[in-house]
């Protein structure tokens, strides 16, 4: 066999076992049940409203152009629609796929960093798998997973390999470029830092600065200009209005308060300590996993290349996103990637400096297993609580038909959690990846049917093939669209006077609203109502909504109310 043979052969061997059994669990969670609104449904409706009007350069939603989002996401949905027509299939398939190559470029990147250290390479895929939070918004159709794939495309290209110490840096620039299609000029700061702080890691870059930050910013101009190819053209299709927020309030609104309306952009405004709160969420299982904190603590200098790299992205990428005013938990999803190559690499130098350390018992895994074992209890104990009037919530009297059959199963993770000897890290991992694929499943047999809107899009669809006009009352997330097909805008309404104006308009029109609880009007007069996560959806004909509003009562209706799941009562 030859070299270049070889060395595929181990690059394949070393993807065994972490990513077939991630690919098994992200599929079986994914099409556990339909997408989730409104994170995915409002993707597929962009995706969706560009297809049908053929808008291949701007984004639209609800019939107006979308600024938030660049195109890419859009493009590669297109791609397999046209292949196997307009599905919410294949954009499941993608987003797997995109976690998966996540997964690849993560060990990628261990390996050439570590390369004198070969379980780095093999841990740290097994500790990104692990992490709950990643694994569940992984289902999500949204932009964040591809954004991440494509910063980790674009460090790899800054690290050397065996034949090659100078970075690829026309890759360097496509992978920006990419990235910055994907979702904007938020992909620079996931990769810039490790650029910038190249002489504190890399001995190439000590020795050659000049042609280090020369092609650098030449990859960085390639990238930009990329994103300024489809954004210039776009720009000018889109109008004003969109030029201007594509341009400047869509990226400055996120970074400094007051910058748009809060009503006009998703800005997500919250305070610096915010990202700090969230690292032991965005962490765990790996968070309550008492060798890793411990190996973190101890690291001490001299750091390895591959600490002082992962140093180098993560401690200015988090400052700089804990300063910057928009925050959601998803945004510093491309970070976890090296957050797990930093911990892995801090366990190796543990067990090389402290022996001891890195084989006590009260160290392991104990803590997580206590927390399964307290979770097999409770949900053991459940059915009983419920019966006896003892504890009552939304989510916990749903969950009684089930619990005991997953408290079984806590109750085995639990027990793998409490073996001693090797492969500590991969028990761990596959437990973080079970429980959070057992929680995803009681999700979807106990609570899915208040994110299912199967029933509205069902009577949406049939009111736009009716040609009646369709309205909603608030603000509109675009929930709809994707589902129901629908190839018009829904009308917003805010206030009453505009409900009296469309029902006056289109008398044969209907309007969904979303009220947080129902009232005696919506289960008599309405058309339809069905739970939507901790409130409902009431679909009504917009006179009998103008007659409810005005205080007077409607005509009695021809048909009773739709009330949905079918056996309840609202």
């Amino acid at each position: 066999m030859t070299s270049n043979a070889y060395r595929r052969s181990e690059h394949l061997r070393a993807l065994w076992p972490w990513l077939p059994l991630w690919t098994a669990a992200a599929l079986l969670a994914i099409f556990s049940h339909g997408p989730m609104p409104l994170f995915s449904t409002r993707t597929l409706a962009v995706a969706w409203e560009m297809w049908h009007g053929h808008h291949w350069l701007v984004p639209y939603m609800n019939g107006a152009p979308y600024s938030e989002k660049a195109p890419l996401l859009f493009w590669m949905i297109h791609a397999g629609w046209a292949v196997f027509g307009v599905n919410d299939v294949w954009p499941r398939v993608l987003e797997v796929g995109f976690g998966g190559a996540e997964l690849v470029l993560v060990s990628m990147i261990a390996r050439r960093l570590f390369p004198d250290r070969p379980w780095v390479a093999s841990a740290t895929p097994w500790m990104l798998l692990s992490l709950s939070y990643a694994f569940l918004f992984g289902l999500q159709i949204m932009y964040d997973v591809l954004l991440a794939t494509w910063a980790l495309a674009t460090l790899l290209c800054l690290l050397p390999t065996d034949r090659r110490a100078e970075p690829r840096w026309w890759l360097f620039g496509l992978c920006i470029g990419f990235g910055l299609l994907t979702k904007g000029p938020v992909m620079l700061l996931h990769v810039i830092f490790p650029w910038l702080l190249g002489p504190f890691w890399s001995d190439w870059a000590r020795q050659h600065r000049a042609r280090w930050y020369g092609f650098g910013a030449l990859g960085v101009l390639l990238g930009l200009a990329m994103l300024l190819a489809w954004a210039i053209p776009a720009g000018f299709s889109g109008g004003e209005a969109y030029r201007q927020r594509l341009f400047f309030t869509q990226t400055a609104g996120r970074v400094v308060n007051g910058v748009a309306p809060a009503a006009d952009l998703q800005n997500h405004a919250r305070p610096v300590w915010w990202y700090l709160l969230a690292v032991p969420v965005l962490m765990f299982p790996l968070s309550a996993w008492p060798r890793a904190v411990a190996a973190l603590a101890m690291l001490r200098r001299p750091l390895p290349v591959g600490v002082r790299f992962a140093l180098s992205w993560l401690v200015p990428a988090f400052i700089t996103f804990s300063l910057v005013s928009g925050k959601q938990l998803y945004y510093p999803l491309p970070e976890l990637g090296g957050a797990c190559l930093l911990l892995a690499g801090a366990v190796a130098l543990l067990r090389e400096r402290h022996p001891r350390l890195a084989t006590t018992a009260w160290l392991g895994t104990w803590p997580l297993a206590v927390g399964g074992a307290l979770l097999a209890i409770f949900m053991f104990v459940l059915p009983g609580l419920v019966a006896g009037d003892h504890l009552h919530g939304e989510w916990l009297d749903e969950a009684v038909g089930y619990s005991r059959y997953f408290s079984a199963l806590f109750l085995l993770l639990g027990a793998l959690l409490l073996l001693r000897g090797r492969g500590e890290m991969r028990r761990l991992a596959v437990a973080g990846l079970v429980g959070t694929l057992a929680l995803n499943t009681l999700f979807t047999l106990t609570a899915w049917h208040k994110y299912d809107l199967t029933p509205s899009n069902q009577l949406l669809a049939s009111m736009q093939a009716q040609h009646r006009a369709i309205g909603y009352f608030g603000s509109y997330d675009a929930q709809f669209h994707f589902a129901a097909r629908l190839t018009g805008p829904i009308v917003e309404m805010h206030v009453p006077a505009q409900v009296a104006a469309f029902a006056q308009a289109h008398p044969d029109g209907v309007i969904v609203t979303h009220p947080g609880k129902l009232t005696d009007e919506d289960r008599r007069y309405a058309l339809l109502v069905q739970p939507f996560r901790s409130s409902w959806i009431v679909i009504w004909s917009a006179p009998a909504l103008a007659d409810v509003q005005a205080g007077q009562l409607p005509p009695e209706p021809a048909t009773p109310t739709l009330v949905y799941p079918g056996t309840a009562r609202p």
